[in-house]
């Protein structure tokens, strides 16, 4: 039984490097919620746990939800993943879904923060609604790009819910300028989901949409860099909320110059190995820029 679930999340929800960016997102969130509140305040370690863990269950139910929506397609094109191949059930996976949901619920009330759970069900219901693929999937699936931003809206979400470990538990508002880390995991959500979907030419496969064979390499590159591009100005505007943007624009900036290279040798010769890097890339992106908005001005200043 150990050992099925260990399969499942090895290959779908691998929860090491789900975890560590995770990690730096839910606590870069809970930073820069108290560091808008006041330079000097510091999420608690209870707020920190809560976080981490109530969006490392978000995203386990997000794949979940793909699970169930992607069934039959994957029956039929991928059957080499766990639940066709009957590692792991739907059914399994709706228990996990449930525990799930009932350990979030404990989390906030362990905050003693009651009106958190009114965000957990405006989080759940969106889900809900990305799992039913808004009641038009095959209108979504025939574009690509208003199929990706609708789906994108669950980060900020996310977002919202994490930093309410700070701000609601304190008993104020949402921070002025909140908005730009907001529309900042917005974008990076983009970021991930291109990068994880431009493939080279022999890896395509049928049955499986990527932008790289719905757009062709160029448009979905270009847009990969548009997004990234979003991001960092994003970034940049969430940093000088709180006086950091110089440091920010100097970590991110080189990084944005890798990413030009590694999508100039992509078009130039679409090989196996230049496709890879743009998943890569968008991790070590998402994480960096995380903790420079989060981590890095504390350790500075403190």
């Amino acid at each position: 039984m150990i050992s099925r679930w260990w399969i499942y999340q090895r290959e779908r929800f691998p929860l090491a490097a789900h975890g560590l960016l995770i990690a730096a997102f839910s606590f870069s969130t809970l930073s820069f919620s108290s560091m808008l509140r006041s330079r000097t305040a510091f999420p608690t370690g209870s707020a920190i746990i809560v976080a981490f863990f109530t969006l490392l269950f978000f995203f386990m139910q997000l794949r979940i939800a793909d699970e169930h929506k992607d069934a039959d397609e994957d029956k039929q094109f991928r059957p080499y993943l766990p639940v066709p191949r009957g590692v792991i059930s739907l059914k399994e996976l709706r228990g996990l879904f449930l525990f799930a949901m009932i350990a979030q619920i404990g989390l906030a009330l362990w905050l003693k923060t009651p009106p958190m759970v009114f965000l957990l069900i405006l989080v759940w219901v969106y889900l809900g609604l990305m799992g039913k693929e808004f009641f038009v999937r095959q209108w979504l699936k025939e574009r690509p790009f208003t199929y990706m931003w609708t789906h994108m809206f669950i980060m900020p979400l996310t977002d919202l819910y994490a930093s309410s470990c700070d701000w609601m538990v304190k008993g104020s508002g949402l921070p002025v300028g909140f908005v730009w880390f907001l529309a900042t995991s917005f974008f990076n959500g983009m970021i991930l989901e291109i990068g994880r979907k431009i493939r080279a030419p022999e890896d395509e496969e049928e049955g499986v949409t990527t932008y790289s064979s719905a757009w062709g390499k160029n448009k979905a590159v270009l847009s990969w860099l548009c997004a990234l591009s979003l991001t960092f100005a994003c970034a940049l505007g969430a940093a000088s909320r709180i006086g950091f943007i110089v440091p920010i624009a100097s970590i991110l900036g080189p990084l944005f110059l890798g990413a030009l290279f590694i999508a100039y040798r992509y078009l130039k010769k679409p090989a196996k190995k230049w496709a890879k890097l743009f998943e890569l890339f968008a991790g070590i992106w998402t994480l960096v820029m995380y903790l420079s908005l989060g981590v890095l001005p504390r350790l500075i200043r403190f």
